[in-house]
């Protein structure tokens, strides 16, 4: 909002015969800007607060050489920055179609200061329809360990691109009622870094496992494992296959066949992934000698009763 001022009008006092004049009064000019003007005006936002964050489009990588096998390039994740964030403004965002998002280098999780990156978190929407369409293409659980390209634009449907790179989904959050994304939380993943990754891991040849057709459930221990990925070398998924074991075999962490470049986050990697159990042939055995002995203990506790009451007589 511009204030312009008006100019002075002097008026004539009857009495004093002296001119005197009027008070100031400002009056607001309102500016309309066109699409392209506020493209422009949030370019030069951009520049002008993010300037300290780091260009992912830089020199020594390129968006365009990335592999098909180390990312989704068929999938460029279309975003638009947001200036401020709040409840209100996130509801309105979801109102218009977009979910509200953010982006950041995963060393600002760290719990040492002195490991943190200078540069601060990207808030940006996404549109839902095109957020969507990915989760119907790409499985939900290999959303958050599959690359994906991302262009920052100045506006939605603009020409005009902010910044570009290569980006890793960490987190989904979702309405516990309605299942309805909320917002979304990505990491910076150019090639060359490092990061820690939760791989969702995927059981293999149940169908033929001999301890199933015995009758035994495959028991899922670790639904997924962490490791300290290459971003070039991150798994979308980990296949264990179980067509060899039998009742009470296992599975260990230890056995996992993985990249070399892959490292296990994990105290203890004798920790067992899954395990056959056994069900209903095991529950009837338990059961029938449960009976055995209680049968056993029933008939002697009501001999020892019956000795009791014949001494009493």
């Amino acid at each position: 909002m511009i204030f312009k001022p008006r100019k002075h009008k002097a008026q004539q006092d009857p009495q004093k015969g002296v001119r005197k004049l009027k008070p100031l009064i400002l009056k607001p000019l309102t500016l309309h800007y066109s699409a392209a003007n506020k493209q422009t005006i949030m370019v030069q936002w951009w520049r002008s607060t993010a300037s300290h964050l780091r260009t992912v489009a830089s020199h020594r990588h390129n968006s365009s050489s990335l592999s098909p096998f180390r990312c989704a390039p068929f999938h460029t994740i279309q975003a638009i920055p947001r200036e401020c964030s709040g409840s209100r403004i996130a509801a309105r965002d979801r109102m218009q179609g977009r979910i509200p998002a953010v982006v950041f280098f995963q060393n600002l999780l760290e719990k040492d200061p002195s490991a943190r990156s200078a540069s601060k978190k990207h808030l940006l929407t996404v549109e839902k329809k095109q957020i969507k369409a990915i989760l119907d293409s790409v499985d939900v659980p290999f959303f958050c360990s599959t690359r994906f390209p991302l262009q920052i634009r100045a506006g939605s449907g603009s020409s005009h691109l902010l910044q570009s790179g290569t980006v890793l989904p960490i987190k989904i959050h979702r309405d516990e009622e309605s299942g309805k994304i909320l917002n979304l939380v990505f990491v910076w993943a150019e090639d060359g870094m490092e990061l820690k990754v939760d791989v969702p891991v995927i059981f293999k040849g149940e169908d033929v496992c001999p301890g199933i057709k015995k009758g035994g459930i495959l028991n899922r221990i670790r639904p997924s494992l962490k490791y300290l990925c290459p971003s070039e070398h991150i798994p979308s998924k980990i296949e264990v296959d179980v067509c060899k074991l039998d009742i009470e075999d296992r599975i260990f962490m230890r056995d996992i066949e993985i990249h070399p470049s892959l490292k296990l986050l994990s105290k203890n990697e004798n920790m067992p992934i899954c395990k056959i159990v056994a069900t209903s042939l095991g529950n009837r055995d338990l059961l029938g000698s449960g009976s055995l002995r209680i049968s056993s203990y029933s008939s002697r506790l009501g001999h020892g009763f019956l000795s009791t009451f014949q001494s009493a007589n």
